[in-house]
This record gives C-alpha cells, structure tokens and sequence, in this order.
C-alpha cells in the first residue's frame, strides 16, 4: 500500500501543482480503477476473439484513435496506400472506434459493387445522424429497401423534374457568381 501511495504522489504530483498531495481516498480509488480497467479491457480482447470472424488483415489499432494515427498528414490516401501494400488491397481499419473495410484495388472494388452492392449501400447509424435526421429516415441516410425507393421516387418527380431545376436556374446562376467572387477575393487577399 504504501508503495501505491508513493507511485499515487509521483504520478499526480505534476498535474496538482502542490508539493504534498496525499489523499487516501484518492489512493483507494485508483487502487481499484486500474484493475478494473485491466478488467475491461481482457474481456474485450477474450469477447472480440471469441467472436473471430474472418476478417481481412488489419495494422494494428489504439483503443481510441483505431487507425487514425496511421493516417497522419495532409495526405491520407497515401498513407492507405502504404498499408494496402502492407496488407493487402482488401483490408479492415477502424477509423475511431468504427470499423472500415477499405478495398485499394479496382478489380475488387468493382467486384465489390456487382456482387455485395446491397450490403455495402448502406450508411452506418450514428447518434448525430439518428438525431439530427429523424432516426436516418431522409433519402440520404436510410437503408437501400422499399422506403428508399419510395423517397428516391418522390424527390425524382417533385424535386428533381426538369421544371423544377428550370425554376431555380436564377438561384443556381446567383450562388455560382457568389462561390466565383469569393475565391477570386480570398485569392487578392492572400497574394
């Protein structure tokens, strides 16, 4: 215990800003806080591989980050090209804690789109999403099905038809000259 207390002191002692910080509920707590995240974390790793399933090859992951530290940089498609030549064209990488299937060839990529077209069409749910988009029920975020077909349908020929698109021709003609003035004054401004 008091070895705990003293590692407690060493550890916490530049985040308090004060010379003497024992605090023995503190120690208690992380004294039981660090096994039972040890804890979480086994039964993560035991639950994950128990549930094998076959999986492409995957870099190596962190908890939080999954892959984005691999993708560092201004250029990320490089990055992915570096590991595709590591591990493969078809890979799975988790982008946070969502996990990606990322294909960097054309001939899986387009057998991809023929066979499993229906699987790989979908969006995945996200809270923001759920929230903001009315539980994913817009044309953009719902699943490929009926409902789907339905709204496609309905923005097609109410939203979409050519006198509708002729109606808003001024509009599209006023935010294209609004875009233009706006790059060519960012473009004096910086040189």
């Amino acid at each position: 215990m008091a070895l705990v207390s003293v590692l407690v002191k060493q550890l916490l002692q530049p985040f308090m800003g004060i010379s003497e910080i024992y605090n023995p509920p503190l120690s208690t707590f992380l004294l039981l806080l660090i096994p039972l995240l040890t804890l979480v974390q086994l039964l993560k790793i035991t639950r994950r591989s128990s549930n094998h399933l076959n999986l492409p090859p995957s870099p190596p992951k962190l908890p939080i980050l999954g892959n984005l530290h691999q993708l560092l940089g201004t250029l990320p498609h490089r990055s992915l090209k570096a590991l595709s030549e590591r591990y493969g064209p078809l890979m799975f990488v988790y982008f946070g804690n969502s996990p990606t299937l990322v294909v960097s060839s054309a001939e899986l990529a387009g057998e991809m789109f023929k066979t499993h077209d229906i699987v790989i069409s979908n969006r995945p749910k996200t809270t923001p999403a759920n929230i903001l988009i009315y539980e994913c029920q817009d044309i953009s975020f719902s699943d490929y099905g009926e409902y789907w077909r339905q709204v496609r349908k309905i923005c097609i020929l109410q939203l979409l038809s050519v006198r509708r698109v002729q109606s808003f021709q001024h509009v599209r003609n006023d935010e294209v000259s609004s875009l233009i003035t706006k790059i060519r004054l960012s473009c004096l401004h910086k040189g």
